[in-house]
């Protein structure tokens, strides 16, 4: 098999440890290319991570000959024009979550990559945690029954030392990350639904800014329906005094309760009793779906998340937050 040589776009946080080292550590995998636009964090970043390049320009990094495939680790309101670039010098790219600010933004990116036969693939990277893929397994293997529910609540307190007003985060800079910490936490609950229980078909949603900090959008609700028939509703609120990260999954006969970012143990709880699974986490998160992404371009299997499945989850956001986006543009 081939080395897949990996350029990758912005060097921040989530590249410090989550993702960067596992396009070194995966299997036939090797990062030759970062760019910053900031040189001297890129040039920081490539000689304590051994990247042999560095660069201060996108374009440069996407059509250096030795790099076969993007990494785009920007905030969103960049992806879709990295991933059009990308396309342009035929490389295969891998962007992060959220996908792009809007589902038209994603269908434009899909399209670019169909129309040249580029693969897309989106850093939805609790597809192949292991204590995910266990969650999955419990669920084909039929453990709780058929799914007839589903309940997620994330809080987390308020805390507005955070969000300095004249320094405020991008992540709550709608024009920047598409919206707040739903728009770029929230999504991660909902794309692991849709791998394992299918499409969400249907979706209402209400926001609020109540907090007044930033200029996105800081409690949601939602209700929404599977294909499948299942119901599902949602709590995200991140002006509250308490931390809680639960998802629970509830059928026929039983339910299974999760954390999406909590290491929390999974719960399996059926009429023999509650079974607590423990699965830690891999040191680089996104080393096992880079893996998947890695053996596709070999020809040996494929990733389970595409520019397909994350336009989904960003046409779910777009629904529940509309009114929202509209009332505050």
């Amino acid at each position: 098999m081939r080395i897949i040589r990996w350029g990758m776009i912005g060097a921040g946080d989530v590249a410090e440890v989550k993702s960067g080292p596992g396009f070194q550590k995966a299997k036939n995998s090797s990062l030759v290319a970062v760019m910053r636009r900031n040189g001297a964090l890129a040039k920081d970043y490539a000689e304590r991570h051994s990247v042999p390049h560095w660069y201060d320009n996108a374009e440069a990094l996407i059509n250096d000959p030795e790099v076969d495939a993007i990494y785009i680790a920007t905030p969103p309101h960049v992806h879709k024009q990295y991933t059009l670039m990308s396309v342009a010098a035929g490389k295969a790219v891998y962007v992060e979550k959220p996908m792009a600010l809007t589902f038209a933004e994603c269908q434009e990116m899909i399209t670019a990559c169909q129309n040249a036969g580029v693969p897309l693939w989106v850093a939805y990277y609790r597809r192949m945690l292991p204590r995910f893929v266990k969650i999955k397994e419990l669920l084909e293997a039929d453990a709780i029954g058929q799914v007839r529910s589903v309940r997620i609540v994330l809080y987390s307190p308020l805390n507005p030392e955070r969000f300095p007003p004249d320094n405020l985060p991008w992540r709550v800079v709608p024009a920047v990350s598409g919206g707040g910490v739903f728009a770029d936490a929230g999504v991660h609950t909902l794309d692991f639904l849709d791998y394992v229980l299918g499409p969400i078909q249907s979706v209402q949603g209400i926001a609020a800014n109540q907090a007044n900090l930033y200029p996105a959008e800081d409690n949601v609700a939602a209700n929404f329906v599977f294909e499948s028939g299942a119901l599902g509703t949602g709590t995200w609120c991140f002006t509250t005094n308490q931390a809680l990260d639960q998802t629970e999954i509830i059928g026929t006969r039983g339910k299974i309760s999760f954390a999406t970012f909590s290491p929390a143990p999974t719960l399996l709880t059926t009429a023999g009793g509650v079974e607590e699974i423990s699965i830690a986490d891999p040191p680089h998160v996104h080393q096992p779906l880079i893996q998947t992404i890695v053996d596709e371009l070999n020809g040996v299997g494929t990733c389970p998340s595409t520019g397909l499945s994350g336009a989904r989850t960003t046409g779910v956001v777009d629904q529940i937050l509309r009114k929202y986006r509209e009332e505050h543009n």
